[in-house]
C-alpha cells in the first residue's frame, strides 16, 4: 500500500472534484442548480416558507409536473425542506434549508444580473441575428 502525503491527498481530492470532467459529482450539482426553475424556486423561497400553490402562482410558466419534480430534487439535494402539518386539509410548506440559504446570494446575484443586463443582451442578440440573416455583400473581384 502506498503512503501519500497530505499535499498529495489534497491534490487527489481536487482532481476528483473537477467540474470539467463529465463524471464529477460537482458537475452534476452544477447541472442541477443551473436549471431555470431551480434558480427561480430558490429565490422565491428566500422570503420564507411557502405552500405549493403560492410557489405555483409566483413562478409564472412552471407546469405542475416541473414544479413538483424540481421541489423533489431540491429536497433530495438538501436545499429545500418539506414540512407537512396534519390538519384538514393537510398543509405542506417548502422552505430553504441552511444549505439552500448558503446558495441564495449566488442565485440572487444571477437573477439581479439578468434583470439589469437584459436590454444589453437583447441588443446583442438583435445585432447578431441581423448579421446572420443578411446575405453577405458580394466580394470585390480584382
Amino acid at each position: 500500500m502506498t503512503t501519500r502525503t497530505t499535499a498529495q491527498q489534497r491534490e487527489q481530492a481536487r482532481i476528483a472534484y473537477d467540474a470539467y470532467l463529465a463524471t464529477c459529482p460537482a458537475r452534476q450539482l452544477l447541472d442541477r442548480i443551473s436549471d431555470k426553475w431551480v434558480s427561480l424556486l430558490l429565490t422565491a423561497l428566500a422570503d420564507g416558507p411557502q405552500r405549493y400553490s403560492s410557489l405555483s402562482r409566483t413562478i409564472a410558466g412552471v407546469s405542475q409536473k416541473m414544479l413538483t419534480q424540481t421541489l423533489r430534487t431540491l429536497e433530495r439535494d438538501g436545499l429545500v425542506s418539506r414540512s407537512v402539518t396534519p390538519s384538514v386539509p393537510v398543509r405542506v410548506e417548502y422552505a430553504l434549508t441552511p444549505l439552500g440559504v448558503s446558495l441564495l446570494p449566488v442565485m440572487r446575484a444571477i437573477k439581479d444580473w439578468a434583470e439589469t443586463h437584459i436590454e444589453q443582451v437583447t441588443a446583442a442578440r438583435d445585432t447578431y441575428d441581423s448579421r446572420a440573416t443578411c446575405p453577405e455583400a458580394p466580394k470585390a473581384t480584382r
